[in-house]
């Protein structure tokens, strides 16, 4: 899986803005790595550079020299919605006519984004990209309004589905987060002045700025002239925060509604150990998304927690290989056992999540090839079951391992001596002092309208289940 975007903002006369939106992406890039951008503006003049790759990939000393200014919107993209070409690079920069130049980024997706586009057709727009995040850059070119924040009290209630956006004018930066709060947005301030908007806490931490508060859902925070100015522009009638985001896509180093991600995942590991437990020799990880939940589980448990798959920091993620037989190279790549640690030990594996069951399987494989007598298979969250319309590139159900399965299923499947997920109940507990989530690709509940197809294909599942 991945998650669609990173989000970066900042306004702070005096400092090098694109440097600094530059580290915060760096931050940022496990929250997309096909494309990267940066906007800047001095008051007058908006000046951008943006292209396909990584961060470290798309700028250099040049590039970042050339954007002076005092406002920066960075962003880097995984894409959800659009393929991955130059085009669908965000920012994305319409002109307004009263507003003049706007640059957008988007971390999210919308449920909408169909109809809204072909509304905004038949009126007469002319699409350059496939992505939805150019849906609502045409809605704002076509919104009059005398400030951003007009033009947006405006835009926004048109809007179906996740969506946390920067928008930057000539000298004004706004951030705003849905009103379910589906995507994390928070803002900080730096300590000589200024102040930031991002994704997540780490990449505040990254630029030296001193976290003030999440954005709240449905708020918009706008720099530019001074002090922040806070605004309710929709409102919030409930809270729906992506539950992946503390299993798997924010940064451990990151903090969420008040809570350390690296805390509530251990959480996650102990309240398995507890509904799940395994006679076993040793606990290991998949590196490095399982980690904390396996230290949880070695903790909780008593069983001593080891090293025993090392991961390479420089193979990129196997689920995109373009077919099955490089996906298989490419794990076998990224993981190696240590045969010294596992020979002849029962080993329970721990890990955040399995989406297709392709990297689980091979894993297994290789643990076995390494010696293990026996691999207890444990999983910090609940079985995935759902496709994700809100932002992650969830597989459709029928690629889903454990849609339509039953947990001994997918075991067999995987090849495992055991296999076990943490309960919904579970998950809950070790995310402590929240509330308020998605958690739709477990229970198929989802926060928004999403396609019909999908309804219909639950129904037709709630059905057969229910004969």
């Amino acid at each position: 899986m991945q998650e669609a975007c990173g989000l970066f903002g900042i306004d702070a006369r005096g400092e090098d803005v694109a440097n600094l939106t530059y580290f915060g992406l760096y931050a940022l890039q496990h929250r997309g790595q096909e494309s990267a951008g940066i906007a800047v503006s001095d008051g007058r003049q908006m000046r951008m550079h943006k292209n396909v790759g990584l961060v470290a990939q798309v700028f250099d000393a040049d590039s970042l020299n050339a954007l002076t200014g005092h406002l920066a919107l960075g962003h880097t993209r995984y894409s959800t919605t659009g393929s991955n070409r130059i085009a669908n690079a965000q920012p994305l920069v319409v002109e307004h006519p009263q507003l003049g130049p706007l640059a957008l980024g988007h971390n999210g997706n919308l449920t909408n984004a169909a109809a809204l586009r072909r509304d905004l057709e038949e009126h007469g727009a002319v699409f350059e990209t496939s992505s939805d995040t150019e849906v609502i850059a045409q809605l704002l070119a076509r919104t009059p309004g005398p400030d951003l924040l007009a033009v947006l009290r405006r835009t926004l209630p048109r809007l179906q589905g996740a969506y946390c956006l920067l928008l930057l004018s000539r000298d004004t930066l706004v951030g705003i987060r849905d009103p379910l709060g589906i995507r994390p947005l928070c803002f900080g301030r730096l300590p000589e002045g200024g102040w930031i908007i991002a994704s997540e806490t780490c990449a505040l931490d990254t630029v030296g700025a001193e976290l003030v508060r999440e954005v709240e859902p449905g708020e918009a925070v706008q720099l530019g002239h001074g002090e922040p100015v806070v605004s309710q522009l929709m409102p919030s009638i409930r809270k729906a925060t992506c539950m992946f985001e503390f299993i798997y896509f924010a940064r451990p180093d990151s903090r969420l509604q008040g809570q350390s991600l690296y805390e509530a995942r251990r959480n996650m590991g102990r309240q398995l150990a507890i509904e799940a437990p395994a006679d076993a020799d040793i606990v290991i990880a998949l590196p490095d998304s399982g980690t904390p939940a396996a230290v949880g589980y070695a903790e909780q448990s008593g069983i001593p927690f080891s090293e025993g798959l090392i991961k390479s920091r420089y193979i990129t993620r196997t689920f995109i290989q373009p077919n099955e037989r490089l996906r298989n190279v490419g794990i076998k790549l990224k993981f190696n056992p240590l045969r010294e640690i596992l020979q002849g030990k029962r080993v329970v594996l721990v890990d955040d999540s399995i989406v297709r069951g392709t990297t689980s399987r091979k894993i297994v494989e290789e643990l076995r090839r390494a010696g293990t007598t026996a691999v207890h298979f444990r999983v910090s969250s609940p079985p995935i079951q759902w496709p994700c319309f809100m932002g992650i590139d969830i597989a459709s159900r029928s690629e889903l391992i454990a849609s339509g399965r039953t947990v001994q299923e997918v075991e067999t499947l995987i090849g495992a001596d055991s296999l076990r997920y943490l309960s919904k109940q579970g998950l809950l507990r070790a995310v402590t002092n929240v509330s308020g989530f998605c958690m739709a690709c477990f229970d198929g509940d989802y926060p928004v309208p999403v396609p019909v197809q999908l309804e219909m294909n639950k129904l037709a599942l709630e059905t057969a289940e229910g004969t």
